[in-house]
């Protein structure tokens, strides 16, 4: 059976202005300055990664839990879908598959993102960076993984899937096709002319 994952920030949602906004709010109830149009630009790593740029390392965790208190409040209801992001899951249910979102924001938010874009998914897995993406992915069965960052080929690596590089986030289409992806898309509004590909490994794709 068909199963993908996707990973959620700059692949399915647009998580910009609620990332920056719950920065702004962080950084106003702290005293520390924090140029968010450099947090931004960056996403895909942990939180506890981007804090470590703006805190001691011995106060990340508790920022942390701070800003993931409030990040359903301030950033979810500022997140929009990425372009092509519900037809590309609808696509892949159209034919009999089945979706996985795996992520590294937390479960909660994860969850919450993904209900509040409507997007209609098999499961979502939150907590997970890189290669480690790779156990969620092998466990749902999934064939192929879709991401913006190096890493997310790194996570469709160790599950044995296919990746599908979108160029969306902080790294552009030369750079994820030098990294090594199978498919590499300008964004998710080409992903449903992949599935032949991705079911069929050596038809014909757009890259």
């Amino acid at each position: 059976m068909l199963a993908v994952g996707f990973d959620l920030d700059m692949t399915l949602a647009d998580t910009r202005t609620g990332i920056a906004a719950a920065f702004e709010r962080l950084s106003a109830e702290t005293g520390v300055p924090i140029d968010t149009a450099a947090v931004v630009s960056r996403l895909g790593p942990p939180l506890e990664t981007e804090l470590a740029y703006w805190y001691p390392p011995e106060d990340v965790p508790e920022l942390a839990a701070r800003y993931r208190a409030f990040y359903g409040e301030v950033a979810v209801p500022r997140t929009s879908p990425m372009p092509g992001a519900s037809a590309a899951v609808d696509a892949v249910r159209a034919r009999g598959g089945r979706v996985i979102v795996v992520t590294a924001k937390n479960q909660r938010d994860a969850e919450a993102t993904v209900r509040f874009l409507g997007l209609n998914v098999n499961a979502v897995a939150g907590g997970l960076f890189g290669a480690g993406k790779g156990s969620a992915l092998t466990e749902f069965g999934a064939t192929a993984y879709a991401g913006d960052h190096v890493a997310d080929i790194d996570a469709a690596r160790a599950a044995g899937a296919r990746s599908v590089a979108i160029a969306t986030g902080p790294y552009d289409s030369e750079a994820l096709r030098a990294y090594g992806a199978d498919i590499v898309l300008p964004d998710l509004r080409g992903f449903p002319d992949t599935l032949n590909e991705l079911i069929n490994p050596g038809s014909p794709s757009r890259q």
